[in-house]
């Protein structure tokens, strides 16, 4: 079986380092990976460090494409995956989440008729203002087989219509998560560089373009961060949309605040390892992102969203998160809460860490 892996955006890089590490491991006779890397996330920070550091095959194909607009940068890597499809003739063509990466992977395969597998099929924020959740629907009705990693999304398909090819199999992120931790405590050196050992510190991302490109919602964030920070330390890796942002969006005085705090660890983006080190040792996680939103999970530790919804739902729905949104009085009620009473309940929700091999071993199934 040949497949053709379409990964951009950093979160894919991660996710197909599972895939990529079952294959290694149980159907290297059997399964040949072809890598394209779209090029959506493009610096050494947001890129190429994850391929290093996660051992994952270096890509095939760079398309290269950069950071442009939606039409522009859809379009790009459109006409190269096409080109790549014709020329490599996969039995699949695997996606990943909902990135402009995985909405143009789909609609190239489908219309050449590659069979599409989606993994992390069926989430819903059921808010089609995020152009995420555009993309995710779109590859959902693109694809021949879709990997749910909860109840919930494998639920959202068959109310949409799915009756066949589809599959409740659990988290390729809880097997990263499983299989790196002490990988990752042995080889990152974040809590020694930057002072954390013994620290109570809170952990926080924000990169969302709600979030960061509308002044209002951020200085409600960075607002709260400034109270907690009072009373605890914040440890926040920038993405590059917000750090470009910070001095452009938050109020002047707001901005000297924060950037003059010793309570505030402004950090460049960190690492996939880093983060797991980071997450587990954090007394607590704020975040817009929902793979940070699910790392929290995993290693049981309370999580506030800063947004309006989540497709995470059972993480909500268990007690160990709450939604916030970009609103600084909910975020400083909720940080109160969990520190006075944090959640207890982590309940198996992700799967048993073995999500990539169950994918593999049904693609070649259905060939």
């Amino acid at each position: 079986m040949k497949i053709v892996t379409v990964i951009g955006a950093r979160p894919q890089i991660i996710k197909a380092a599972a895939l990529s590490r079952a294959i290694k491991e149980h159907f290297e006779n059997e399964v040949q990976e072809v890598i394209v890397h779209t090029g959506q996330h493009y610096d050494n920070n947001m890129s190429k460090v994850f391929f290093d550091e996660l051992g994952i095959p270096q890509p095939d194909y760079n398309l290269n494409v950069g950071s442009a607009s939606h039409g522009v940068q859809t379009a790009k890597m459109i006409v190269g995956i096409e080109e790549i499809l014709l020329k490599e003739k996969p039995d699949y063509l695997v996606l990943y989440g909902d990135t402009n990466s995985t909405l143009a992977g789909a609609i190239a395969a489908s219309k050449i008729h590659v069979p599409i597998v989606h993994i992390e099929a069926g989430l819903r924020s059921f808010n089609k203002s995020m152009p995420e959740e555009i993309n995710r629907i779109c590859c959902d009705h693109c694809s021949t087989l879709l990997f749910s990693p909860t109840a919930t999304g494998y639920q959202n398909l068959i109310n949409e219509g799915f009756s066949t090819g589809i599959y409740h199999c659990g988290d390729v992120m809880y097997d990263n998560s499983k299989y790196f931790a002490n990988i990752a405590d042995q080889k990152s050196q974040i809590l020694d560089k930057e002072e954390l050992h013994g620290v109570d510190f809170v952990l926080c991302t924000i990169h969302r373009d709600n979030n960061t490109d509308q002044p209002e919602r951020l200085n409600a964030i960075f607002k709260a961060l400034l109270m907690i920070s009072e009373s605890k330390t914040v440890v926040l890796p920038l993405h590059p949309r917000t750090s470009k942002l910070l001095n452009v969006n938050l109020e002047k005085s707001l901005f000297d605040k924060i950037t003059n705090n010793k309570n505030i660890k402004i950090l460049p983006p960190a690492s996939f390892l880093d983060m797991i080190v980071l997450e587990r040792h954090a007394q607590m996680v704020v975040t817009d992102s929902g793979g940070v939103q699910k790392e929290a999970f995993f290693f049981q530790k309370p999580c506030l969203i800063l947004r309006s919804e989540t497709e995470w739902t059972e993480i909500v729905e268990c007690g160990a998160a709450v939604i916030t949104d970009a609103n600084e009085e909910r975020i400083i009620e909720s940080y109160n809460k969990f520190l006075e009473n944090p959640p207890h309940n982590f309940p198996d929700i992700f799967g048993d860490g073995n999500a990539a091999v169950f994918i593999c071993k049904e693609m070649l199934e259905k060939l």
